[in-house]
């Protein structure tokens, strides 16, 4: 198993939970749209501890990218990212990922789900292919929503957000169900890309198999 040792570029915050980290790239490394990577902390105790991370940069890009929600009360990896800063260093290990892009869709994500969709959408922008593809992303918050102000200029009115936590002017309040994915999937929709919690995953796509989407246009990644 091959693995890369690369130093942080920089950190940001895009949400209240969610950091940007961006790092150098190994040469000749290599990712398709949608991909992920296990990830550990180049320091002692955490060299073992991997966790899998999506990229968010293209796959041209001479960086790097991954977009991480993180969860300061497990007192786990997410919360020793946080403490690292420029120049600290983290250990790239296998590429793996389920979703790739299959041609023209609905993709649907819940919160941090939406990662392997970032780098997709990404791609078909630098190629002019965004076409007619939808994003329905479930929240808790408005505060939760990653990068809506690039996924509204990326798909405008095909940028559709569900809360189930806050009611706010202009987004749909509740949960993901039968009725709202009849109203927003086209008659026979082409695919349907599914990431979020596995619960999530699995009510939908027993809601999509219910209004008879062959099963065969779901393609799914556990988040």
């Amino acid at each position: 198993m091959k693995q890369f040792i690369v130093k942080i570029k920089s950190i940001q915050y895009i949400t209240h939970d969610v950091m940007q980290i961006v790092t150098e790239k190994p040469i000749n490394f290599k990712f398709s749209p949608g991909q992920a990577t296990e990830i550990s902390i180049n320091k002692s105790g955490w060299k073992d501890e991997k966790r899998p991370f999506t990229f968010t940069s293209l796959p041209d890009s001479d960086f790097l990218e991954f977009t991480i929600k993180t969860y300061p009360s497990h007192k786990g990896v997410t919360n020793e990212l946080m403490k690292l800063k420029k120049d600290d260093e983290l250990i790239l290990h296998d590429v793996f990922g389920a979703i790739t892009y299959k041609g023209e869709g609905v993709f649907i994500a819940g919160g941090a789900g939406v990662t392997p969709f970032i780098c997709i959408f990404r791609d078909l922008m630098s190629k002019n292919l965004i076409g007619n593809n939808k994003l329905i992303f479930a929240n808790k918050t408005k505060d939760d929503i990653i990068l809506a102000s690039e996924f509204e200029k990326l798909l405008g009115k095909n940028f559709i957000n569900i809360l189930s936590d806050e009611k706010a002017d202009g987004y749909t309040h509740g949960q993901i169900t039968e009725g709202f994915l009849k109203i927003h999937l086209s008659e026979s929709p082409e695919n349907i890309y599914i990431c979020g919690p596995p619960p999530m995953m699995d009510a939908i796509e027993k809601q999509l198999i219910y209004l008879k989407v062959d099963k065969r246009k779901i393609i799914k990644e556990a988040f």
